[in-house]
C-alpha cells in the first residue's frame, strides 16, 4: 500500500496532494490521494478490478445473488467474520463495517460462512410458504424490522454515507466524536477482540464461535475510565503490592542513620575500602603534655650513646 485519501479544504492543500476531487460547495473542499513516495497509480475506468464482486451500495441485487449463488465456493468454508473482507463477493465492506454487522445480528464471528448463509435461502422461502400474498410495502417493512446478513451489507454502509455530515466535521477532519458515538461494537469498551487467522483485530460480544484461533483468548477492550488520566485528587490511590508494602515496614523499622549516608558518600566506592567502611575506629589515646615528650627523646638519645673505654 502507498499513499492514502484525505479530505480537507480545497484552500488548504497538504503536501504530496498528487490526485484532487473537489466538490462543488461552497468553499469548496477536496479530496486528495497524499502519496509523498509516488508508488500509488490511478486506471480510469468503468468497471471494478476483475477479482472484485458487485458494490455492496450501488448494486445490491447483483452482489447478493453473487454471494448466493456460489456457496459452493471454498472460500465460504472459512469463518464468516473473514469471508466479510473478501472483495470478491463482499465488495466495500471493511473492518469496522463487519463488526458493525456481526454485533447487529448477534452472530458470533468465527461462525462458518457458509452454515450462516444458508439459512438466508431457508428464510427467504420460509417467508414466501407463510405469506404469499403479501405486498411490496409489507415486505419492505419487514425486511427492515428483521434484516438478514446481506441486507445489513448494504444499509449499514449507507448510514455512514448519508449522515456524513453528521459523523464527520468538514472543518476539523481529525474530530471524529460523533463517528466513535455511531459505533456500538467496532472499538467500543467492553467489547471482546480476537486477531482472525489474516491478522486481522474483529471486535464482538459474546462467544467468538467454533472456528476461532487456538491459542488465543478474547481481550476485553479497557472501558471509559481506564482510560482516562489519573489528574482528578480524589481519585483513588493506587493498590500497594505485598513486597512494596513490606519495603515500607522495614523502612519504618529500622531508618537509615545520617553517618552513615555521609560515610557511603565520602568514601571509596570499589575494592576493599567497602569493608573498611563498616570497620569501627580505634578508641583514641589520652594525649601527653609536651614536656613528657621532651623528655622522653632526651632519654633515649642518651641511652643510644656509646659505652665508654675502661
Amino acid at each position: 500500500m502507498s499513499g492514502s485519501f484525505r479530505l480537507c479544504p480545497a484552500a488548504e492543500l497538504p503536501r504530496h496532494a498528487h490526485l484532487r476531487f473537489l466538490t462543488r460547495e461552497s468553499p469548496p473542499r477536496a479530496l486528495c490521494f497524499v502519496d509523498p513516495r509516488r508508488f500509488g497509480s490511478w486506471r480510469l475506468g468503468d468497471a471494478w478490478q476483475p477479482e472484485r464482486g458487485p458494490c455492496v451500495v450501488s448494486e445490491y441485487q447483483a452482489f447478493r445473488e453473487n454471494v448466493l449463488k456460489n456457496l459452493d465456493d471454498r472460500a465460504f468454508d472459512k469463518p464468516i467474520c473473514e469471508v466479510l473482507l473478501n472483495q470478491k463477493y463482499f465488495n466495500g465492506i471493511g473492518n469496522y463495517l463487519r463488526a458493525e454487522i456481526l454485533y447487529r445480528l448477534k452472530i458470533p464471528p468465527f461462525e462458518k460462512a457458509r452454515t450462516v448463509l444458508e439459512a438466508l435461502k431457508e428464510q427467504k422461502q420460509e417467508r414466501r410458504k407463510k405469506d404469499p400474498s403479501l405486498t411490496l410495502s409489507k415486505k419492505v417493512k419487514l425486511r427492515q424490522e428483521n434484516p438478514d446478513l446481506l441486507e445489513l451489507c448494504h444499509t449499514v454502509p449507507l448510514e455512514v454515507i448519508m449522515a456524513e455530515k453528521q459523523l464527520l466535521d468538514p472543518e476539523h477532519s481529525d474530530n471524529y466524536a460523533a463517528f466513535k458515538n455511531w459505533l456500538q461494537c467496532y472499538l467500543v469498551p467492553g467489547m471482546s477482540s480476537l486477531r482472525d487467522h489474516n491478522g486481522r483485530t474483529i471486535w464482538f460480544q459474546g462467544e467468538p464461535g467454533p472456528m476461532a484461533p487456538k491459542g488465543q483468548r478474547p481481550r476485553k477492550t479497557p472501558g471509559e475510565k481506564s482510560l482516562q488520566l489519573k489528574a482528578d485528587p480524589e481519585a483513588p490511590s493506587p493498590k500497594v503490592t505485598p513486597r512494596a508494602s513490606k519495603q515500607r515496614r522495614r523502612a519504618a523499622v529500622n531508618p537509615p542513620k545520617s553517618e552513615e549516608k555521609e560515610e557511603k558518600a565520602d568514601g571509596p566506592r570499589k575494592g576493599c575500602a567497602r569493608r573498611r567502611r563498616k570497620t569501627t575506629a580505634a578508641p583514641a589515646l589520652p594525649e601527653v603534655p609536651v614536656c613528657v615528650r621532651r623528655s622522653c627523646r632526651i632519654s633515649a638519645r642518651r641511652g643510644k650513646g656509646t659505652a665508654p673505654a675502661v
